[in-house]
């Protein structure tokens, strides 16, 4: 009787048919198979990029070796596009090169020039995508905006990505299409904000980028900037309540108080856009990240030589400044100090304003009636400045001769009375 068959289990024989075991690695087979793969990989393919080594530099062409059997071509053309970044390269030096196509005679072509450009559109691509700032020198401009070149690779900054510093810098008083020549030659931060590869073209934007890095470097003002230091900046907008100064990414506010020690009525009386500043830090608010600055308190303080330069009873030139009801307050000339010259001191007379005798901006001579330096006050006075009247010795005038008889007759009467009445008034005597 037939019994069935289990499954075979073979896992406890062991099998020897006497061959040796193979190397595969060494295998004539694998060698030859990684021939192939290496002779694939070397043959150049359009739009390939290498890296080569030059070979040789003749008059308007360089020879590079790629691996390939044949040397490559890079023409003198291509070798123009490249300016002078790669004039110091000496034969046996490595370069990237792109692969073009094979000429009629079988010669390999290459360009140094879209190796490069397509190294830095993919450098472009990586900005785009990791919103990195990066920073390039502004080589050409057009009425719309300018041109920064990365690499091989055109970039362009239209006038409203541009950052308010470079805005202020084109030229109003030219043609429109030279408005930007300006800033030809100088460096910004940008960011790449849009590319198209196939149709060329790479938007930037320099605003953003300094947004960014204004943020960054506020970030770090805040927590460098000490109360009571001193720090430099540029003059980089006014204000109607005081200026702003760019501290080096960070702008910080020199309220009109603390322009100067005198009255100042508008920051441009005191300073300009894109004047250098030295100022003292007033304060620092890192919760609402404001830094408060003062010009005047890095000059000295004018009531601290008051005592050297004036005296009671001195005159000095002044200028009307304010007009209050009690008086007017006088700055002396080249100098903060003001004075007050109280109502009842600018005329002879009774006035009931001082607009009366004087007006905001007139030059008088004033005398100095009261210094206080305690206070920090002066008392001035117009009317004791003036100068006094000439008094004639002798108030006379012509008289004709018929009135003259007239006068003399009657002083010969007068006198006859005043006799008269002398003799007939006699005193009383107890």
């Amino acid at each position: 009787m037939k019994t069935q068959r289990s499954v075979l289990d073979t896992s406890h024989f062991m099998f020897d048919f006497g061959q040796p075991e193979i190397d595969v690695e060494n295998h004539p087979m694998t060698l030859l198979l990684e021939e192939f793969e290496d002779s694939y990989m070397k043959t150049p393919v359009m739009g390939d990029i290498r890296q080569g080594v030059i070979v040789d530099k003749r008059s308007g062409e360089w020879l590079v070796d790629i691996g390939f059997k044949s040397e490559g071509i890079v023409s003198g053309r291509d070798l123009d596009r490249l300016g002078d970044e790669f004039n110091g390269l000496r034969v046996g030096d490595e370069v990237p090169v792109y692969v073009m196509r094979e000429d009629k005679d079988g010669n390999l072509m290459l360009s140094i020039s879209k190796a490069k450009a397509e190294e830095d559109w993919i450098q472009a691509e990586k900005l785009l995508e990791n919103q990195e700032t990066e920073e390039g020198m502004i080589s050409g401009y057009n009425r719309g905006g300018v041109i920064i070149k990365i690499g091989q690779v055109r970039g362009f900054v239209p006038a409203s990505q541009l950052s308010s510093e470079s805005q202020s810098m084109q030229r109003t008083d030219i043609d429109p299409e030279e408005r930007w020549s300006k800033l030809v030659g100088t460096s910004l931060r940008f960011k790449v904000i849009d590319m198209d590869r196939r149709r060329n073209r790479l938007i930037l934007s320099e605003r953003l980028a300094m947004r960014e890095w204004r943020q960054a470097q506020k970030e770090k003002l805040l927590d460098s900037l000490k109360e009571g230091g001193s720090a430099e900046g540029v003059v980089s907008s006014l204000a109607d309540f005081g200026a702003f100064v760019n501290l080096g990414g960070a702008d910080g506010l020199i309220h009109l108080s603390e322009l100067s020690w005198g009255r100042v009525n508008h920051p441009s009386e005191v300073i300009q856009i894109g004047q250098k500043v030295k100022v003292q830090i007033l304060s620092v608010d890192l919760d609402r990240k404001r830094i408060g600055l003062s010009l005047r308190r890095m000059q000295p303080e004018p009531w601290e030589t008051v005592a050297e330069k004036y005296e009671v009873g001195q005159v000095v030139r002044g200028t009307i400044t304010k007009l209050v009801n009690f008086g007017a307050f006088a700055r002396l000339d080249d100098d903060a100090v003001e004075g007050l010259i109280h109502i009842s001191e600018l005329a002879d007379r009774r006035i009931t304003h001082p607009r009366e005798v004087v007006a905001e901006g007139d030059e008088f001579d004033l005398r100095i009636i009261r210094i206080d330096i305690d206070r920090r006050r002066m008392g001035l006075s117009l009317k004791q400045a003036l100068p006094e009247p000439e008094e004639n010795e002798f108030d006379w005038e012509i008289v004709p001769l018929n009135e003259n008889a007239g006068a003399a007759s009657e002083a010969e009467n007068g006198t006859a009375a005043m006799a008269e009445m002398d003799e007939t008034a006699v005193p009383e005597f107890a």
